[in-house]
């Protein structure tokens, strides 16, 4: 579970985010939308702990939280194999396979980030934290350094792990359709300051028309805009 309430965050004198509550359900999976530069990656980062300079109350439960952020943060000074297994020694090294096989790094086990692309990086840095069995796992635009065949392969195996572990997911992307697709709930948040301008339950989208969710995407279009 994940419940912020009331919070308000400044930057230099600036109000940032505004008033602004919402909560994630344990077990649910659940998309934040909104503009560029609204202040969805300081909200992750409040929610993760890393930023406690803030106003309001946060709330979670579950001990073990994962965070992948917009830009890879693998170690340098490990191979693909290494990167991953390090947030679980103990692991069984086929799970550890198991998620390079999704990633589409199979092959590169063996090498070092800097042997690496960009993309190939940050699909480690997402393949690590699936691995991890996070209880809570966030995660900023996951997803947008990917090619269409991998990104598909890596929201199929996050989807299956969330299904399997019923753990809770909160993550940030400017794809309003994959929200639509994959998500419990969607936030849509508005800028200057951030605040949250609609809740939209999706759990029972499965049975929605390609028509019902396209008129979805154009109200929070016109959210994000307004």
């Amino acid at each position: 579970m994940v419940s912020v309430a009331n919070i308000k965050k400044t930057y230099n004198s600036k109000i940032v985010i505004e008033d602004l509550s919402l909560s994630v359900k344990a077990g649910d999976l659940a998309v934040i939308v909104g503009p560029s530069g609204c202040g969805k990656s300081t909200l992750l980062n409040i929610i993760a702990g890393l930023d406690q300079n803030y106003e309001g109350k946060l709330q979670t439960s579950g001990k073990k939280i994962g965070y992948v952020f917009q830009e890879d943060r693998v170690l340098p000074w490990l191979t693909v194999f290494q990167n991953i297994k390090s947030v679980n020694p103990s692991g069984e090294d086929d799970v550890v396979q198991h998620f390079i096989d999704a990633a589409g790094l199979t092959g590169f086990e063996k090498y070092y980030p800097d042997e690496l692309s960009g993309g190939m990086r940050q699909r480690c840095s997402i393949a690590r934290a699936l691995y991890y069995g996070s209880d809570i796992l966030l995660m900023d635009e996951p997803f947008k350094s990917l090619d269409y065949v991998i990104r598909q392969k890596m929201i199929s195996d996050l989807l299956k792990i969330h299904e399997e572990e019923k753990n809770t997911i909160l993550f940030v992307t400017h794809d309003i359709e994959e929200a639509l697709t994959v998500a419990d709930t969607v936030f849509v948040l508005k800028k200057d300051p951030c605040r949250l301008a609609d809740t939209i339950n999706m759990k029972t989208g499965s049975s929605w028309s390609a028509e019902k969710k396209q008129q979805l995407k154009e109200k929070i279009l016109k959210l994000i805009a307004a």
